[in-house]
């Protein structure tokens, strides 16, 4: 299956609640996974114990999972449609993708810069106007499109429309 044109449909049925849910445990996974790949990034992979560092890794999953749910409830609310899944997903995505990345900056920012809770170590690579690292707004580019793209069964981009008759 490619690119779908206007005037292609997709059928594939989702409820709002069971796309809901596919989104949660979906970003729970995804960022589980890269809060592990993206541990030597930080410099608590060399200075801190296994134990640190396996709390690191699940308080930042729980902490991201919250700000996922949080961050699509407030895109659903202000942006979806009552039709929601089946249309209208995009402008859930990238007010979803806007909401997380925003706290992301503001998150890092707080927690590197200003209370010292967690540093950089030289692995990471730093957007330099915003000093925040890239892997972590990597992160919330592609685990939200990732869980989105799994939640409703497509690509976030294309829409399921009734056919036209």
């Amino acid at each position: 299956m490619g690119i779908l044109l206007p005037e292609q449909t997709v059928d594939v049925p989702v409820d709002w609640h069971q796309a809901l849910r596919r989104y949660l445990v979906v970003s729970f996974l995804a960022h589980l996974i890269w809060e592990i790949l993206q541990l030597p990034l930080y410099t608590v992979w060399t200075t801190g114990t296994l134990a640190q560092q396996t709390f690191a890794v699940l308080h930042c999953t729980v902490g991201d999972t919250m700000i996922a749910g949080l961050s699509m409830l407030l895109a659903l609310a202000l942006f979806a449609r009552a039709t929601w899944p089946s249309t209208g997903v995009v402008r859930v995505l990238v007010a979803g993708l806007a909401i997380g990345v925003a706290y992301t900056v503001y998150s890092e920012w707080l927690n590197v810069s200003v209370r010292r809770s967690w540093a950089y170590s030289d692995l990471m690579p730093v957007v330099p106007v915003l000093g925040t690292g890239l892997a972590p707004l990597l992160q919330w580019l592609v685990v939200p499109t990732l869980a989105q793209w799994v939640a409703i069964g497509r690509p976030p981009w294309i829409d399921h429309r009734e056919p036209q008759r």
